[in-house]
Formats: structure tokens, sequence, C-alpha cells
């Protein structure tokens, strides 16, 4: 039986659905937050951050933190999260125990953790990957 990777569609709707389960108070806030999904981060990404091996960034928070923001900011563009879908099924093949959607979503709530400021207790009350 022939399987196919997943799609980035497939992807994006994995992490849309982790988006939609975040608890409250944090799920409406989170919906302008875009969420995107490319196949790998591209050569600025990677520089910016000073990345070496693009299969090591599975996700990318860009925007300002809800910590660092001001009523009186004038927002440039819509914060977002990336998530990379090679580094993702990368990550998946070396890591038997999880699915898929188990990882996407683990990478969803750490990139909305940038977002928010969650702590590390925060994250874990959140996502059940830490216990």
């Amino acid at each position: 039986m022939e399987t196919s990777a997943p799609s980035l569609m497939q992807i994006e709707q994995m992490a849309l659905e982790a988006r939609a389960h975040l608890p409250d108070p944090f799920a409406e806030p989170a919906l302008d937050v875009g969420v995107h999904v490319a196949e790998m981060p591209d050569a600025s990404i990677l520089a910016d951050h000073d990345i070496g091996d693009p299969y090591t960034l599975t996700g990318l928070y860009v925007g300002v933190p809800m910590t660092e923001k001001s009523v009186s900011d004038q927002p440039l563009a819509m914060d977002a999260i990336w998530l990379f879908r090679r580094a993702i099924l990368n990550e998946l093949a070396i890591r038997p125990d999880v699915t898929l959607a188990e990882l996407v979503n683990h990478i969803v709530v750490h990139e909305f953790a940038h977002h928010f400021g969650w702590s590390d207790e925060d994250i874990a009350m959140i996502d059940q990957w830490w216990e």
C-alpha cells in the first residue's frame, strides 16, 4: 500500500485545528494570528535567525509578542505563525512515538507561546507533549 506525505494544505488544516483548540482566554485572540505552511524556510529567514540547517526550523512566530505591544503601536503586518513542512516531516521520522497531528499541535502551541509570552509552565498546562 502506497502512502504519500501530507500536503501543505493538510498540515495547515492540522495547525488551524490546533489553534482552534487553544484554551480560553487565548482561542479568540489567536484568530488574529495568521497560520501559514511553507515547504522550507527561505534563505532570509535562516540568515535572520542564524540557522544553518533548515531542517531544524519546524516553526516560526513572526510578529510582536503581546507582552511587548502597546495600544499606540501601528501594526505593520499581521502577526503570523509559519510551519515548515519538510522540517516537520524530518522530525516526525525520528519521533516514531508521536503522530503528525501531535507534532503539529506541539509546534503551534510553541509558536503561540512566543506570541502570548507564555512561560514553560504555561506551555506545560496547554501542551501535554511536555509531560
